[in-house]
Parts: C-alpha cells; sequence; structure tokens
C-alpha cells in the first residue's frame, strides 16, 4: 500500500496544531514557573538577610534548597500535569529536552565548583551564570516556541542582567549582596513570577 504523501500546506497545518496544542498545555499550567520563581525569591532573600545580620557565609549553604526542593517538586508537578493534559506531543518533547538540558547543566556546574572549591579557588561567583544566562535563553527559547511574549520578555530581562553579572564576574568586580541579590530577585520575579501569573490569568480566561 503506498504511503500518502503530505502537501506542503498539510505540513504546516500539522506543525502549527503541534504548536498550538504544546502552548494550550504550556499556557494552562504556569505553576512550575511560579514554584522555581518563589523559591528562588524567598531563599535569595533568606540567604540575604542572614548574611547581613549574622556575617555568617555559612548561610550560603541555602542556595542548595533551591535546586533541592525545586528538582523534587518539578517532576511531581508536571507528572500531575501530563495526566491532566494527555500524551505529550514533539514541540512538548522539545521543550522538555530544554529544561532537561538546563538542569543537567547546573548539575554538571556545580560539580565543577565544588572540585575547584577543594583545590583552593572560590569558583561559585559562575553558580549565577547559570540561572542567571543559560535559564534564560531556555525560557526564551520556550516563550519563542509557545508564542508567549510574557516568557520572551522575561527571558530578556533576565539574560540582560545575566550579561552584566558575567561582566562583573570576568572584570573582578564584587558582586556585594547589598545590590546584587536584590538585582537577582527581580531578575527571577520578571523571568518565573510574572510569566507565571500571566500564564495562569490566560488559562483562566480561556476556560
Amino acid at each position: 500500500m503506498e504511503e500518502k504523501k503530505m502537501t506542503e500546506k498539510e505540513s504546516l497545518e500539522l506543525i502549527t496544531a503541534m504548536i498550538q496544542r504544546t502552548r494550550e498545555r504550556y499556557v494552562g499550567d504556569g505553576n512550575i514557573l511560579l514554584m522555581w520563581g518563589y523559591l528562588t525569591v524567598i531563599v535569595t532573600a533568606l540567604v540575604w538577610i542572614m548574611l547581613i545580620t549574622t556575617h555568617n557565609p555559612a548561610w550560603n549553604w541555602l542556595w542548595f534548597a533551591i535546586g533541592i526542593v525545586g528538582g523534587i517538586a518539578t517532576p511531581i508537578m508536571s507528572k500531575k500535569s501530563d495526566l491532566k493534559n494527555g500524551v505529550k506531543s514533539y514541540s512538548d518533547k522539545i521543550t522538555s529536552q530544554i529544561w532537561t538540558t538546563v538542569g543537567l547543566a547546573s548539575v554538571v556546574a556545580t560539580l565543577f565548583c565544588f572540585g575547584f572549591a577543594l583545590k583552593g579557588f572560590n569558583p561559585w561567583g559562575m553558580m549565577f551564570v547559570i540561572p542567571l544566562i543559560i535559564v534564560p535563553m531556555a525560557e526564551i527559547a520556550q516563550g519563542i516556541i509557545v508564542k508567549e511574549k510574557s516568557l520572551i520578555a522575561g527571558g530578556a530581562i533576565g539574560l540582560c542582567v545575566g550579561l552584566f553579572t558575567f561582566c562583573c564576574i570576568v572584570s573582578n568586580a564584587r558582586l556585594l549582596i547589598n545590590w546584587f541579590l536584590p538585582l537577582f530577585m527581580f531578575a527571577f520575579g520578571c523571568m518565573m513570577i510574572i510569566p507565571g501569573h500571566i500564564i495562569n490569568r490566560k488559562a483562566k480566561m480561556q476556560r
């Protein structure tokens, strides 16, 4: 039996339908964005307050709570979303792979930092590069795929903060907690919290 070949129009319609379905799934649930956004802002605020009041650098270990809590919560929330929304499309798988890559990059970066720290170096400033450069780029890509402007705009703001941070690091400019941690929280508010609320609001309007 001869297979039917798709016309260019049919191919475009299929791709458009896949993107639209992915957008409906993604725009239907901004809770994962909100979880990461609020988790990061709360932990950052706690680290900021404790460092200012106690001057004890041991409080920096609290940063690992972001990865631990977020890493546990994300698969649970994703599984619930998958059960609710049904079978994933090809576009869904692409977006999932984007964020999986970000997660793996974060793990590898953490291991490298531990390795350098054991040799007496202080590489931990690089850990701000991951959330402020790689995460915004992934978010912009996500926004382009699902055609969500809030993700693109939020990612762009986060990326600008990340590039500024990277320039500070390579220039040996000190990232003082009095101004950098509030800037870090601002970036995540723009990247995660605002888009998450916009996405959830759109989902309610579509129901």
